[in-house]
């Protein structure tokens, strides 16, 4: 069975709290660990953060979290300018920046991120976790 739930936030820091709090609660009730819950929240910040940084717009971002019978699908979609994928360089763990760590650590803890994305058309990241 899937099962979807569907909220729309302001491209604000301060609101990004709703996020993880909506991201805790699906994963508990699909039954992951504490731990996992912790790494799902953390990946759902992160994917937030970057829409509200790099997105450029102002207005408003929207996530779904699909309850997928044995995954977690997380859509973090914002219409901000977009940026070409295959610019994104990996982060040199010599000379760590303050910035660009985001898709790092999502990659990390999820067990799939995609993004999509088109100069002037938005970005949509989609990661996934298997329950275990």
């Amino acid at each position: 069975m899937r099962e979807s739930i569907n909220i729309s936030l302001p491209s604000k820091p301060e609101y990004v709290s709703i996020a993880r709090l909506t991201a805790s609660f699906v994963a508990n009730q699909m039954g992951f660990d504490i731990e996992t819950i912790e790494d799902i929240k953390l990946a759902v910040g992160e994917a937030c953060n970057n829409a509200i940084l790099h997105s450029g717009s102002e207005e408003t971002y929207k996530l779904e979290f699909i309850n997928h019978s044995d995954s977690l699908i997380i859509e973090v979609v914002d219409h901000g300018k977009g940026f070409s994928v295959d610019n994104v360089k990996a982060p040199n763990a010599e000379d760590l920046q303050e910035n660009g760590l985001g898709l790092f650590i999502m990659k990390s803890l999820m067990d799939t991120v995609e993004i999509e994305s088109n100069e002037g058309s938005g970005t949509k990241i989609i990661m996934s976790k298997i329950v275990e």
